[in-house]
């Protein structure tokens, strides 16, 4: 059987998602960037740089031709890490069909124009794509995903049809999709957690307490509902899977990354040493001066993400930092 479904970036989470869709019985052509990650799934069934020890099923086929991947396709699926999502698709756009699908699973803001991942993608395959796009988010690490374990998603879209299409595509006994109208609030939502969740691993790299967490998150989660209604989000979507969900998860999980980064600049630990040490980068290092110019940029009041800007990138100690959030002008909670 020919593939239907193709899958760009085989880091953990693409991976991940070539599993639940070849768990469903789908033929899968999932795109590899690199050789090594290309030959150890094609020979070894395996992404050990990003997924060891997961065996991947038979029907998921490793390619590194970007043409195999997006010709023909029913669904597209993109996993790609923000910062490089115009770079792979920039020449590849025209490839894909005017009637497949394209599901960005991409938390990220780009960088140089702080567009959103669906912003980009209309720049790219152009708006007649809009009502073929869909966007999925939510409180999931891949690893546990690819070990069948419990998850629950939003799949957001311009057109319901589409959402619900991705949603019967995805859903198994382990990993449950809901369906959403709000674009813009599913992915702002998993974009602003990775920032948050930096300041909470410091927090909690700081041995700052339990309460202090708890305030971050939800101090966070109004910064975040703020900005994205802004953007035009319904707040209820905030409080949900890929605002509240998520964000609880990235904060507080042991798994996250971006937990990972905060706990380590507490530790006195400088960002490049941090960076550099790592094969992935956590999206909220890249997406926290981002946030930061898309908040100045629509006047949003964002102190959680301006206290992070100042310190990975001003140079600010992060102790100055929650001495500062704890010091700012009182106001009522609601405000």
């Amino acid at each position: 059987m020919a593939s239907e479904i193709g899958v760009v970036g085989a880091g953990a989470w693409g991976t991940a998602l070539a599993k639940v869709l070849a768990d469903k019985g789908q033929e899968i052509i999932l795109w590899c960037h690199g050789a090594e990650t290309f030959r150890d799934i094609a020979e070894k069934r395996e992404n050990r740089a990003y997924l060891p020890t997961i065996a991947l099923p038979p029907t998921i086929k490793a390619t590194q031709s970007i043409r195999e991947t997006l010709s023909g396709k029913r669904l597209i699926v993109i996993a790609l890490p923000s910062h490089v999502v115009r770079e792979v698709l920039t020449d590849a756009a025209a490839r894909i069909d005017d009637r497949t699908m394209i599901l960005c699973g991409t938390k990220g803001l780009e960088e140089e124009t702080a567009k959103t991942m669906g912003a980009l993608l209309l720049d790219l395959f152009g708006s007649a794509a809009q009502s073929r796009l869909a966007f999925l988010s939510g409180p999931t690490f891949a690893i546990e995903v690819a070990r069948e374990l419990p998850a629950a998603v939003t799949v957001a879209a311009y057109d319901l049809e589409v959402a619900k299409s991705v949603q019967e595509l995805l859903s198994t006994q382990y990993f449950r999709v809901y369906t959403s109208a709000d674009v813009i609030g599913v992915q702002m939502g998993g974009v602003i957690k990775n920032v948050i969740a930096i300041a909470a691993g410091i927090s909690d790299g700081l041995s700052l307490g339990q309460n202090a967490r708890a305030a971050l998150i939800t101090r966070g989660l109004a910064e975040m509902t703020r900005l994205a209604v802004r953007m035009g989000a319904d707040p209820l979507t905030l409080a949900g899977l890929p605002g509240l969900g998520d964000l609880i998860l990235t904060c507080a999980g042991d798994l996250s990354r971006n937990r990972a980064v905060g706990l380590q600049i507490a530790r006195g630990k400088r960002l490049d040493e941090i960076t550099t040490a790592t094969r992935t980068i956590a999206e909220g290092v890249r997406n926290t001066r981002t946030v930061r110019i898309l908040a100045e940029r629509l006047q949003v009041d964002m102190p959680i993400v301006e206290q992070m800007a100042q310190v990975l990138y001003g140079g600010k100690e992060p102790a100055s930092a929650v001495r500062d959030l704890m010091l700012r002008s009182l106001k009522a909670e609601a405000d």
